[in-house]
């Protein structure tokens, strides 16, 4: 599969857009961060 093809989310605290990974290939509906150092800063995020 190219890269341009992945599916990508919008990480909750930084709002940016990341993309699929083959380590997230089994809980891809549950990742919400992009990265440790956004879910360490999660109390920043805004609350839904």
């Amino acid at each position: 599969m190219k890269k341009e093809n992945l599916p990508s989310k919008i990480c909750i605290v930084c709002n940016r857009p990341f993309s699929w990974r083959k380590k997230w290939e089994k809980n891809w509906d549950e990742v919400r961060y992009c990265s440790k150092k956004c879910q360490g800063n999660k109390k920043k995020a805004p609350q839904k």
